[in-house]
């Protein structure tokens, strides 16, 4: 189940990159570009074929796609294809990125090569992949969310914590030597209670039931439903360490200190509402965003990971091949088939809305190093239309390319790094 996993996670994950490149490849064709090619992977071509003007295929190295457009960077000024090759190291790789380019170059494309449409055209054309990376997480969260549910707190009673335990220092079941015991034990709660009101306030659901404990100081009377009758319970409450409730999703777990009463809520499943998706994806989009943002900071993690067996953080990053592992674990666990469906697909969204997010970063190679370039243009026209100066004509984003190549070497050390702590040393989501 864990080898069929990985396949079918896999596969997943190749429609999704597939889907991304659509995105491309749709708009621009759209604009009347021509694009010769459009691959799924990198590497040798495993099998291809040929429709129209356009050459679809599989390559190698499932580690990402791309398609081919003719003219994306602009040609020396002076000139609509290309130039001779220069012999400095950095006008040689300029040159190089200008003459590979045009590689496909047919008679008849000479005003259908990317660099000639207008800005906002570019624009659309690379923002189209990270756009359908977006629609995909949004779709497959809300099959999640509103078809198959997920755990929601109740203000109801699972399970009463025997003793008063520090969120940082807990290790399993059972209480360290010294530790007293929780105000929700000493008051007498038990599992099944369900909570009418706290400090003669009523809660629908456990979030908010959770802040107000936390805001409350001393002794509370609180009502509970116990087998259909209701009697109050006055907890005194004591301060502890609990996990903070504003830590951004997916970052790494923060504590504050505040008030403590020690109940466990029970987590039924529950479909949500296409509000509570829209929240939900809101927290989603918020968390990758930081996790993303916090990438430089884990390399020491993932050293320690590869070099010193040091255990993976759950949260950390992961590569393609360590999310298809992920997506193995699911179906290795014996758990209902729409569990693992569910845990599966909202899995996958989360992988395309971080490479959503990942590919609007404005660095070459990626797509937002693209959307940069035509925005600074865009700018430059205006400001030369708004003073009757010429147009000062398209950003030579070739001359960009040594930085471009640098990023890239930055990027595949990171990814290589990632994928080799996936395979040595694999997260365990602990299903």
């Amino acid at each position: 189940m864990l080898v069929l996993g990985i396949v079918l996670f896999a596969l997943g994950l190749l429609l999704s990159i597939a889907w991304h490149e659509l995105g491309h490849y749709t708009a621009a064709r759209r604009f009347g570009i021509r694009v010769p090619e459009f691959m799924v992977g990198f590497g040798p071509t495993v099998l291809s074929v040929k429709k129209g003007e356009t050459r679809f295929g599989l390559k190698a190295v499932p580690l990402g796609g791309y398609i081919r457009m003719i003219g994306m960077i602009p040609p020396a000024p002076g000139e609509r294809i290309g130039r001779s090759r220069r012999s400095g190291p950095f006008q040689g790789m300029v040159d190089d990125v200008r003459a590979d380019s045009v590689r496909d170059f047919e008679p008849g494309d000479e005003d259908r090569q990317f660099w000639t449409r207008k800005p906002w055209q570019r624009i659309i054309v690379m923002l189209a992949g990270p756009f359908m990376n977006l629609v995909l997480a949004v779709v497959l969260f809300a099959i999640v969310l509103m078809g198959f549910g997920v755990a929601t707190p109740q203000p109801v009673v699972n399970a009463v914590s025997e003793c008063v335990v520090p969120a940082s220092s807990q290790t399993g079941p059972g209480c360290p030597p010294g530790a007293p015991p929780t105000p929700a034990a000493q008051a007498g709660f038990l599992p099944g209670d369900r909570i009418v009101s706290f400090a003669g306030q009523t809660y629908p659901d456990w979030p908010s039931l959770q802040r107000a404990i936390r805001d409350a100081r001393g002794t509370v009377p609180v009502v509970v439903d116990r087998n259909g009758s209701e009697l109050t319970l006055y907890p005194t409450l004591i301060e502890n360490q609990v996990p903070d409730l504003d830590t951004p999703l997916g970052a790494d777990p923060r504590y504050i200190t505040a008030s403590f009463l020690g109940l466990e809520p029970i987590q039924p499943v529950m479909r949500q509402s296409v509000g509570q998706v829209t929240e939900r994806m809101g927290e989603m989009l918020e968390g990758s965003v930081y996790a993303i943002a916090r990438l430089p900071e884990k390399v020491p993690a993932l050293f320690g990971a590869v070099f010193l067996g040091e255990e993976r953080e759950v949260n950390g990053p992961v590569s393609l091949v360590g999310v298809s592992v992920m997506g193995g674990q699911v179906l290795e666990q014996e758990r209902p088939v729409a569990v693992e469906i569910s845990i599966f697909l909202n899995l996958l969204a989360a992988v395309n809305l971080s490479l959503c997010l990942l590919n609007l970063l404005p660095i070459l190679p990626l797509d937002g190093g693209h959307v940069l370039p035509a925005l600074w243009e865009a700018v430059k026209k205006r400001i030369a239309r708004l003073r009757g100066r010429p147009d000062p004509g398209p950003v030579d984003l070739a001359r960009l390319m040594p930085i471009g190549v640098g990023f890239a070497a930055v990027i595949m050390a990171y990814g290589l790094l990632v994928i080799v702590a996936d395979i040595v040393n694999p997260i365990d989501l602990g299903l």
